[in-house]
C-alpha cells in the first residue's frame, strides 16, 4: 500500500511539473508526460492504485477486496484502450505514437530507460 501510494504521488508530481496539469478531466496535462515512472510504463497511476488495492487485500486477508481489485483492473483496462489512448493520440499525435511504441501499457519495462 505504501509503494502504491508513493508512486501515485510521484505521478501527480510529474503531471504537475512536466505535464502542467492534473489527472482531472477539467485540468488535463498540456504536455505529454514521459519522465519519471512514465519512462517504464504508460499507466503508472493505474498500476499504483492496483498496488494499493492488492496491499489492502493482503493486509486484511480479504478475498473480496482482491476480487474488487480485479474488477477495477478490468475497468481501468477498458477505459485506457477505449477512451484514454484515443484521446491522447488525438491530442499529442506522433509524439504519443512514438511513446506508445517504446513504453509498455501495464507491465513496467525496467531493462531500459526511454524518453529521457
Amino acid at each position: 500500500m505504501i509503494l502504491g501510494s508513493a508512486t501515485y504521488l510521484w505521478c501527480l508530481w510529474d503531471f504537475a511539473v512536466s505535464g502542467r496539469g492534473t489527472p482531472a478531466p477539467i485540468d488535463p496535462p498540456k504536455y505529454l508526460v514521459v519522465r519519471g515512472l512514465y519512462r517504464y510504463v504508460r499507466n503508472p497511476m493505474y498500476v499504483s492504485v492496483l498496488l494499493v488495492i492488492t496491499g489492502w487485500s493482503a493486509l486484511s486477508g480479504s478475498v473480496v477486496v482482491l476480487e474488487c481489485g480485479v474488477v477495477v483492473a478490468v475497468v481501468f483496462h477498458l477505459f485506457v484502450i477505449l477512451v484514454e489512448e484515443p484521446m491522447l493520440q488525438r491530442k499529442f499525435g506522433k509524439a504519443y505514437d512514438a511513446y506508445r511504441r517504446t513504453v509498455p501499457r501495464w507491465v513496467p519495462h525496467w531493462g531500459r530507460i526511454t524518453h529521457q
